[in-house]
């Protein structure tokens, strides 16, 4: 019988395995998701079962880049606890993660979670399967839910500039014109000062209504404004836009390494452009829930 991909998703999320062991199970399962959520967990993967409505806000980021400097990849991988998040196995799941995503191209997280452990440096109990499979065994093995929780590439005609701080929080910058130095200079910023677009003309229309309403009410509160004419209250409102604007944009925050300049001066000077950022911090969205850590550690104990 055809399997629908919401079928596939709702016990991928439930069970924590691949996507093909879920399509497999609601098929065998004629698309009965409870049956095919028993069926998985007599095949092996109750642990993945258990762990994987539990909340995975720690992790890692890990970055790789081509030999040329042209291509790179990112990725998060989360878990429960900084302390698992520190483990070698934990970290090097991180490393191939980023690793196939470089040398397999991450068109989606799917394919990077089926994608083989072959070419890429790993262990030799992890070659010849795939991410998600190693993924599970490390979630029976450690214990705690795991997740790939996101990916990205990026490939530029001159250069794509990376920065890791520490293995929390990661950037990567692609620049059509520029050089190595600059490229780092400008993830380092990303890294810093989380831009959310490179320049005004990039920030969504909807973005700025929103904001500008909100500058409109605060002008309209204010004693200070009283009485003032319309126009003069739209330039005031208006110059709120722009330092908003430049607040949150690449090219008009000031420089992380120069606060004298901005970054569009920094670039104008040394020649270089950028065609796109991405930053990843780890944990960024997820709601974290607060536990007695002594209730934790015994629910470690008794298995749960």
């Amino acid at each position: 019988m055809a399997v629908t991909a919401e079928a596939v998703k709702a016990l991928r999320e439930r069970t924590g395995a691949g996507m093909m062991e879920c399509k497999k199970a609601l098929v065998e399962t004629q698309g009965d998701l409870e049956a095919a959520a028993e069926l998985m967990r007599k095949s092996g993967l109750a642990k993945a079962d258990k762990k994987a409505s539990r909340i995975a806000a720690e992790g890692v980021i890990a970055i790789q880049r081509s030999a040329d400097g042209r291509r790179a990849a990112m990725v998060e991988v989360n878990c429960e606890t900084d302390f698992v998040a520190k483990q070698e196995d934990f970290q090097t799941l991180g490393n191939i993660a980023a690793h196939l995503a470089l040398e397999r191209g991450a068109e989606s997280l799917e394919a990077l979670l089926e994608a083989r452990i072959e070419g890429v440096p790993a262990p030799a109990d992890a070659q010849g399967k795939t991410l998600d499979e190693y993924r599970r065994e490390l979630v029976a093995k450690i214990g705690e839910n795991i997740t790939v929780r996101r990916v990205v590439a990026l490939e530029a005609p001159a250069v794509v500039g990376v920065y890791l701080h520490g293995t929390r929080i990661g950037s990567m910058v692609a620049l059509s014109a520029g050089d190595e130095a600059v490229a780092k200079d400008i993830a380092m910023h990303v890294a810093a000062i989380n831009p959310t677009c490179i320049s005004a003309a990039d920030v969504p229309a909807e973005d700025i209504e929103r904001e500008r309403a909100i500058f409109i009410e605060q002008a309209k509160a204010d004693p200070k404004n009283a009485g003032k004419p319309e126009d003069i209250l739209g330039k005031i409102i208006e110059g709120r836009v722009r330092k908003w604007l430049n607040e949150v944009t690449l090219l008009g925050q000031p420089f992380v390494k120069d606060d004298k300049q901005t970054v569009e001066q920094y670039l104008k000077k040394a020649g270089a452009e950028v065609t796109a950022i991405v930053r990843y911090e780890v944990g960024a969205g997820i709601e974290k829930k607060q536990e007695d850590f002594a209730a934790e550690v015994m629910k470690q104990v008794r298995g749960e």
